[in-house]
């Protein structure tokens, strides 16, 4: 049985609806009912209190299904942030180009801002598609493909800045 039937299993059987348990363990409604989707796993200390509030063990919520749902979920969440960083990447390489053809002041700044804050997107959804593969065994070829897209989001921003430098 999964954790999330089993959740759904103890909360009934205890009469608790889900905004219950949820102010009984300190978290939103919203993080219980993903729980019981499979949406969402728990962090340590809400399954501490899970199993306290159930008189029940970590061991007996979590099976090895459980896990590998949790890393296949944490997988899923990579991805889209590495697509997301991608797409932060290419607005952020337009507006540098864009930069050096434009002469008016306003659209100038607005161009810079967006091309700014599209070069800290793709370093953080970079930073956050990396977490994922922080605690895995990395072959030499994911290392250096890590590295080099720190080393690009780098030299984004600096891009991003020279072209704004240039034309002040």
């Amino acid at each position: 049985m999964k954790f999330s039937e089993k959740l759904k299993k103890l909360r009934q059987e205890q009469n608790l609806t889900q905004d219950d348990l949820a102010e009984k363990i300190f978290v939103t409604r919203t993080a219980v009912s993903k729980w019981e989707t499979d949406n969402g796993y728990p962090s340590i200390e809400s399954l501490k209190l899970i199993a306290k509030l159930f008189n029940t063990t970590i061991d007996e919520l979590i099976s090895e299904e459980d896990i590998e749902i949790k890393e296949d979920l944490e997988l899923k969440n990579s991805k889209i942030n590495h697509y997301i960083a991608l797409g932060s990447f290419g607005i952020s390489v337009i507006c540098a180009i864009c930069l050096f053809f434009i002469n008016n002041a306003i659209l100038f700044g607005a161009i810079t801002g967006i091309g700014i804050l599209g070069a800290c997107l793709y370093f953080t959804f970079t930073q956050l598609s990396l977490t994922y593969f922080k605690d895995k065994k990395l072959s030499k070829k994911q290392i250096v493909y890590n590295k080099f897209r720190e080393v690009l989001s780098a030299v984004l921003i600096f891009l991003v800045l020279f072209a704004v430098i240039r034309n002040i």
